[in-house]
């Protein structure tokens, strides 16, 4: 079984930077995929960015160029650093994994962009 712990979230003004990590139960470079969701209030949760076992990434739209995933092998964890902030970027955050093809989702983490 997968466990999952987001940390990182907070308030930040627009234009400014965060870093979420993820912190896994399991050895991270075994997950076929992990990475980020975000859910805004009144919206369906969305993609923000994923990284595949291999390394490969892929970004939402809004987001490619501002955010970047990556895998700290040292801390176990898959980070998302996100740049230049801006208010619609305000949602609870959520890690994702799969894991030997089951999903697993963490508990969220508040990002809040104010103007």
């Amino acid at each position: 079984q997968v466990q999952l712990v987001e940390s990182g979230g907070g308030l930040v003004q627009a234009g400014g930077s965060l870093r979420l990590s993820c912190a896994a139960s399991k050895n991270i470079f075994s997950f076929n995929v992990m990475g980020w969701f975000r859910q805004a209030p009144g919206k369906t949760r969305e993609m923000v960015a994923v990284i595949t076992a291999g390394g490969t990434t892929n970004y939402r739209a809004s987001a490619q160029g501002r955010a970047t995933v990556s895998r700290d092998s040292a801390k176990n964890t898959v980070d998302l650093q996100m740049n230049s902030l801006k208010p619609e970027d305000t949602a609870v955050y959520y890690c994702f994994s799969n894991y030997q093809g089951s999903d697993y989702w963490g508990q969220g983490t508040q990002v809040t962009v104010s103007s």
